[in-house]
């Protein structure tokens, strides 16, 4: 078994759209091993996104990440990673497939519900930066 990360970013918390996500991502077979809400300080977005620290949307991204409350949770399953993926689509909610969440929900690049790590090994790093070991409960 495999596990991601998987954030519902302050968009999608404010939109109501949590239990949505939660619930097509658990459908695809999913399960939920580690699951809070938090406030994102700027520390830990910018240890987050430290990959785009370069580039010119970082700033707005942080400012955006740290907007409101998000939801981070950790998934298992095999494929976890590309089947997170798969069923958030396309990163431009506008590109994203219709039945993917960017497709059905997203309404801009930037505010785009959902963060999801992109490699097993960018899942290990951001699951450490967001929960301990303790707080996963396989089963």
């Amino acid at each position: 078994m495999r596990r991601t990360l998987v954030l519902v970013k302050p968009d999608a918390v404010q939109r109501g759209l949590v239990g949505e996500i939660i619930s097509r991502l658990e459908k695809r077979g999913l399960k939920i091993v580690a699951m809070k809400m938090l406030q994102m300080d700027r520390a830990l977005a910018e240890r987050h996104y430290t990959i785009h620290r370069d580039k010119p949307f970082f700033p707005s991204l942080v400012e955006f990440i740290t907007s409101g409350p998000i939801v981070a949770a950790v998934f298992e399953g095999e494929n976890a990673v590309e089947a997170v993926r798969r069923t958030m689509g396309e990163t431009n909610s506008l590109k994203a497939a219709p039945g993917t969440i960017r497709g059905d929900f997203g309404l801009d690049l930037e505010r785009n519900l959902i963060h999801g790590s992109d490699s097993e090994e960018n899942a290990e790093q951001e699951i450490s930066l967001f929960f301990s070991e303790k707080e996963i409960q396989s089963y």
